[in-house]
């Protein structure tokens, strides 16, 4: 498998254990987060997958107190009982050691570590390769492959769409009991498929529980499991008080894009760009990819939208500043009254209508037509 630098996040992670004495990284199996956690070279390293590192840990203190620097935990899911551990290590001897700890869920199901290690860990996330992270070249590849590294990089699309197949099926029939969540492989993959064809939509809890036949409390588990795992993300809704009304249910996207075209068993670049999906693929692509180059503490990020047809696909909220991003599968986007309602409903410094061709031109006062990959390549702010 080829490999490339993956500086941006290593310095994140270093910055992080300066200042922290135990980080998270947390993010979909298989995106590369062990990969990244050796390439700090670790005093120590525990894969709570393989049974002589969980023999290992079962008097933990003994086996982690003489250990010093870095010491890395991964799939620490498997053992929440550990955290209590942790946190005695880390404040009886804080300078001795720092704990990496890996995970393929969120902090909301890893909540002992929440309530166990309150004020010393931070988390990070990691979705896979950025787009920023490969060569320009392969930007239709990672669109259609998504970022998960052995997709990304595998020989063939066939082999990729192989490995995401039976990454699904390892997902709902291992991962998800593994949690110690007992819904069917069955139900959550028949739901999951559904989901896929609400890509890029507004989320109505209540239609989707018609349309599947069970309860909206049903709906809201089933979704809070995908989106917990990093495979689906709820984009919530901006509203204020304007003469509008505004749309005030999520919207729904995958995270992965590799995975969302699996599921809709789109196998090639060609299949791709003759699917009815092809708009709210890109979108949502293009959207993620933008979000995780934004991403930082105390921004807010939203979709807005009305009931008159007005949208914004993308609302950045920074303190008093707001910025709206459009993403167009277009590569000479124009300028539209639904961009104009939006510019001027929520005060807006600036307006980027990101698209895939390489033009990079204004549309009005404020307003631009931006590549992606310009807008990728371009500093954090």
């Amino acid at each position: 498998m080829r490999r490339f630098s993956r500086g941006l996040d290593e310095r994140a992670l270093d910055g992080l254990l300066r200042r922290f004495p135990a980080v998270g990284i947390l993010g979909p199996r298989q995106a590369g987060k062990t990969t990244l956690a050796l390439s700090l070279r670790p005093n120590a390293v525990f894969d709570l997958e393989r049974p002589s590192d969980l023999a290992r840990l079962d008097n933990p203190e003994l086996a982690l107190a003489g250990l010093r620097g870095l010491v890395v935990i991964d799939e620490v899911q498997r053992r929440p009982e550990l955290f209590p551990v942790l946190r005695h290590l880390i404040d009886r001897e804080p300078s001795r050691r720092k704990f990496l700890i890996l995970g393929s869920a969120s902090p909301e199901l890893l909540r002992q570590s929440s309530e166990s290690l309150a004020g010393r860990i931070a988390y990070v996330e990691l979705e896979g390769f950025r787009f920023e992270d490969v060569p320009g070249r392969f930007c239709p590849k990672a669109w259609l492959r998504g970022g998960l590294p052995r997709s990304l990089f595998a020989a063939s699309d066939t082999a990729s769409l192989q490995w995401r197949e039976e990454y699904v099926r390892a997902f709902l029939e291992r991962d998800i009991p593994a949690l110690g969540i007992t819904v069917s492989s069955r139900t959550l993959g028949r739901f999951w498929s559904m989901l896929a064809h609400l890509h890029g939509s507004i989320a109505n809890l209540s239609e989707l529980g018609r349309s599947f036949g069970v309860s909206d409390t049903a709906i809201r588990h089933y979704l809070e499991i995908l989106e917990r795992t990093f495979m689906v993300t709820l984009l919530k809704p901006w509203h204020e008080n304007i003469s509008k009304r505004q749309v005030k249910r999520p919207k729904l996207y995958f995270r992965d894009s590799g995975i969302l075209h699996a599921l809709l068993g789109i196998r090639t670049q060609g299949d791709l760009e003759n699917h009815p999906k092809l708009g709210a693929s890109w979108e949502g692509f293009a959207l993620m990819a933008a979000v995780r180059k934004m991403r930082r503490p105390g921004r807010e990020f939203h979709f807005w939208g009305t009931h008159s047809g007005a949208e914004l696909d993308l609302l950045v909220v920074d303190g008093s500043r707001r910025q709206g991003f459009e993403f167009k599968w277009n590569e000479a986007p124009r300028w539209t009254p639904s961009m104009a309602s939006a510019m001027g409903s929520l005060g807006l410094s600036g307006l980027s209508v990101v698209h895939p061709g390489s033009a990079h031109y204004q549309l009005a006062k404020s307003a631009h037509a931006v590549p992606l990959a310009k807008l990728l390549a371009t500093r954090p702010s």
